[in-house]
């Protein structure tokens, strides 16, 4: 996977780039994960390095209905498939994604509970974590019925374990060490 975020990089950035003169970063970030979609569709990817298809012809079945071959993220795409890059684009989206986050000064940010957590209280952490980390918080919450208790909070590269289950496993390493 490292490689293919390698090599899908540079074109995450270039993606990112052409959106943000174009002010639509939000049309490039629906038009990647569609074609993004297609890509890891197991009809498409049996097409990847066919002979029989030009570049033109494949990269044709990435563009989403009435999007023309001309257009900016025509262009992108077709520069995709002449370069052998279509199957990285499940990983220039997330990279896009990801750029398209840090520009916009936004968070994305799972929180993990044992039981619903009520939407004053919902607030109440996205504050707390808006003040934290100086970004907005964009917020998704899931049920987790292992957990005892608590909550996981999982920031991108920074995840919190405010679980009860994680309290214990932190208390027991102290007593072992």
């Amino acid at each position: 996977m490292s490689s293919a975020l390698t090599l899908a990089r540079p074109y995450a950035r270039a993606a990112f780039e052409s959106a943000l003169a174009q002010r639509a970063l939000a049309g490039w970030a629906e038009k990647l994960a569609f074609a993004a979609n297609v890509a890891i569709d197991p009809r498409v990817t049996g097409l990847f390095g066919n002979p029989r298809l030009t570049s033109a012809q494949l990269a044709s079945m990435f563009l989403p209905h009435g999007e023309a071959t001309a257009s900016e993220f025509g262009r992108f795409i077709a520069l995709l498939a002449e370069n052998g890059r279509l199957p990285v684009l499940p990983e220039i989206r997330t990279l896009f994604e990801e750029l398209k986050l840090e520009s916009e000064k936004t968070l994305k940010v799972h929180l993990r509970t044992a039981t619903r957590v009520d939407a004053a209280e919902l607030e109440k952490i996205s504050a707390a974590l808006k003040r934290r980390f100086n970004r907005d918080i964009e917020m998704t919450q899931s049920l987790d019925p292992k957990m005892i208790g608590g909550a996981i909070i999982d920031a991108g590269e920074i995840v919190i374990d405010g679980s009860v289950r994680g309290r214990l496993a932190r208390l027991e390493q102290a007593l072992i060490n």
